[in-house]
């Protein structure tokens, strides 16, 4: 089997039992990955956010952090929301970047998650250089799965466009 399965797909659609949400800081929701969460997985997770932001992070999830809520009307059981840093604004663009991926996985394995899809964390518009991205995201995701594995059997990285799986996939020939 392999480790990490990289597609290219429409996130929101996929049969995991965790999708990532690449989110702002407010967790009420926005453009690109975010919008189309909370658009599809309708007003269950915006509620969940809102209580989020209510009893744990009243100033906002911080960058690099992850937290968990229920998926809505999308197929799958939950969605992990993390910002990801904004390249050319953050001091340490690389580390928090790294911080999503792994923040993500430790809250997986806490709620006993067996698949997990993540989309290009920071890659649209928050500008993060897709090839680094790439690189960071399946060295920090195969550390992770050699170190602590947990329940995680799978793991998708969903890419946005047939470009952004070529970059993917030579990045990860790169690596191995």
């Amino acid at each position: 089997m392999e480790r990490v399965e990289i597609i290219v797909d429409d996130i929101t659609n996929l049969k995991v039992d965790a999708i990532v949400n690449a989110a702002n800081s407010t967790l009420l929701g926005g453009g690109g990955v975010d919008g189309a969460i909370h658009s599809k997985g309708g007003p269950d997770i915006l509620e969940a956010c809102k209580e989020i932001r209510k009893v744990v992070f009243p100033q906002g999830l911080p960058v690099g952090m992850a937290v968990i809520t229920t998926a809505g009307l999308l197929p799958a059981k939950y969605v992990i929301h993390t910002v990801g840093p904004i390249y050319g604004e953050d001091p340490k663009p690389q580390e928090h970047l790294k911080n999503c991926y792994e923040n993500c996985l430790k809250v997986a394995n806490q709620n006993k998650v067996s698949s997990i899809a993540f989309p290009g964390i920071s890659t649209g518009v928050y500008g993060f250089p897709k090839e680094s991205a790439a690189a960071i995201a399946l060295t920090t995701i195969n550390e992770f799965l050699d170190d602590s594995p947990g329940t995680i059997k799978r793991v998708v990285l969903c890419a946005f466009s047939k470009a952004d799986q070529e970059t993917l996939e030579q990045t990860l020939s790169s690596l191995s």
